[in-house]
């Protein structure tokens, strides 16, 4: 539940495309004009040697109050993930050099990647964990980044133009400023309307081409339902030293090693990959998408903006302090119940949750009536 908004308002843009194809930017006269496709290109070459600097994450998602999201570690309050605010530092000089630091009102978190070391030091109890990630791991491990670690404003962009498909309009808006540097604004728009979300905005830096903001909004919304943006950027290489982390004194440091459990996380995502370009090549043929893999326990209904993933729900069994959390925010959300069953509702103004008492998760960006559809069939 931990980073669920941001990821879920990401999954769902996924589904998306556009039709991107003579649009040209209205851009103010100090910038040359672009096309919206040239636009998407930039996004998906763009590759800085390193900046780093300030990103803001916030979040206004008409959420009703979540009993025990707060987890009390002191770094991040975790109601502000979905309601409120975040601000992280970071700092970037290639795939295997990059540092986060999660700044909250009582603490910090950091994230150190440097080559096949990667750290992990929570201020509250000064506790470190120290990871020696083998050379394939390295090479595909995301799970270094610990919950709550607010997305880049690149990692947002990248999800939003993951499938570029018929099924969106895109359009640009002109120039913008954002953290002092010039940008041009594409505008991603679902043509179908059953869609919760309205359009997702990207300001792209007009020089380094890298995402300086993304909005998204609600339909028929004037204010971002959400938001990942740079505060203050700079594109200077960092020292190398900001990637060298050596734990304060007294620290509690644990170790751990390479283990089989990574190559088979690792061969797993390979073949969801493989399994997700199949999909998309039948699609493009008009063909049936083939059936899931059996390692795979999620499903997909429907396509585009108003697609819907269907998942086994965490059993929240254990003692634990993230299984009481799970079974606190799950039973502070209303009970519904029609012909498919019964459960518990999540509604935001971007997507919907539903969990049904049979071990079921339904989410997408759409409104309850097409999850109740989904899980009657």
């Amino acid at each position: 539940m931990r980073w669920l908004v941001p990821a879920a308002a990401a999954a769902v843009v996924i589904g998306g495309g556009a039709a991107a194809g003579t649009l040209i930017a209205s851009a103010d006269p100090a910038l040359p004009e672009r096309s919206a496709a040239q636009l998407l290109v930039d996004l998906q070459t763009a590759r800085p040697a390193g900046f780093s600097g300030t990103v803001v994450e916030t979040a206004d998602l008409g959420l009703p109050p979540l009993t025990g999201l707060n987890a009390g570690q002191g770094e991040a309050d975790l109601s502000k993930l979905v309601s409120g605010s975040n601000t992280a530092r970071v700092w970037y000089a290639g795939q295997d050099k990059v540092r986060l630091a999660l700044l909250g009102t009582l603490g910090e978190t950091d994230v150190v990647r440097n080559g096949t070391d990667a750290w992990i030091w929570r201020s509250a109890g000064n506790t470190a964990t120290h990871m020696k990630l083998s050379a394939d791991a390295a090479e595909h491990r995301t799970g270094a980044l610990p919950p709550g670690v607010p997305s880049t404003p690149q990692e947002a962009a990248n999800a939003a133009l993951a499938a570029i498909e018929p099924t969106t309009s895109v359009t640009t808006t002109g120039s913008a400023k954002v953290a002092g540097r010039d940008a041009y604004e594409l505008v991603l728009a679902p043509k179908d309307t059953g869609s919760l979300i309205g359009q997702v905005r990207l300001a792209i830096d007009a020089k380094e081409h890298i995402p300086l903001r993304v909005d998204v909004y609600a339909k028929g919304a004037n204010d971002p339902a959400f938001r990942v943006a740079f505060q203050q950027i700079s594109f200077a290489v960092p020292d190398a030293q900001q990637f060298r982390f050596n734990p304060p004194p007294g620290a509690k440091v644990t170790t751990e090693q390479p283990s089989a459990a990574d190559k088979a996380q690792i061969t797993a995502k390979e073949k969801a990959e493989i399994a997700k370009r199949k999909a998309e090549i039948a699609k493009q043929k008009g063909q049936r998408k083939p059936a899931a893999s059996p390692e795979s326990e999620r499903t997909v209904v429907g396509s585009g903006w108003t697609s819907i993933v269907i998942a086994k729900a965490p059993s929240g069994n254990g003692n634990g302090a993230e299984a009481q959390q799970l079974t606190g925010v799950l039973n502070s959300l209303p009970k519904v119940s029609g012909s498919w069953g019964s459960g518990r509702l999540l509604q935001s103004k971007l997507f919907s949750v539903l969990v049904t008492d049979d071990g079921r998760v339904l989410a997408g960006a759409v409104a309850p009536d097409r999850l109740y559809a989904a899980a009657a069939k």
